[in-house]
């Protein structure tokens, strides 16, 4: 099975909801991209990850991760990483906001929509968030 993803927004739940499908899917040992871009690229920033805003109103949301044991989302990436999804962080993103590759996570790939879009041109699994 292959599943490509995009991650478009940048907020704690949208880290949650990426990754938990993306390492749910590896950890079945299907083929996973995702394709970060614009403010999704703060899930991998590897500054912003650590600091990633929470909707008003749900702060109750990090006792129930802590109690819970939900990894932290700088734990998730990393799982992410060595589970071998492929993360691809969006080039012309990156250069509209005077972002360099060294600025992220190791082991992303930079590449325009052309790139996610050959990887995902045979997906049986494709999601936004």
């Amino acid at each position: 099975m292959k599943v490509a993803i995009i991650a478009s927004n940048g907020g704690m739940f949208d880290a949650y909801k990426v990754f938990n499908i993306a390492t749910a899917a590896a950890a079945t040992d299907a083929e996973v991209g995702i394709f970060f871009t614009f403010e999704g690229l703060n899930l991998i920033h590897k500054e912003a990850h650590k600091q990633l805003p929470m909707p008003a109103g749900t702060e109750h949301f990090q006792e129930g991760f802590a109690r819970e044991n939900v990894p932290p989302v700088e734990q998730l990436v990393e799982m992410a990483a060595e589970m071998g999804v492929k993360m691809i962080a969006c080039q012309m993103t990156m250069d509209v906001m005077s972002l360099e590759k060294d600025q992220f996570v190791d082991g992303i790939d930079v590449g325009g929509a052309a790139s996610f879009l050959h990887f995902a041109s045979d997906a049986d699994i494709t999601l936004t968030f």
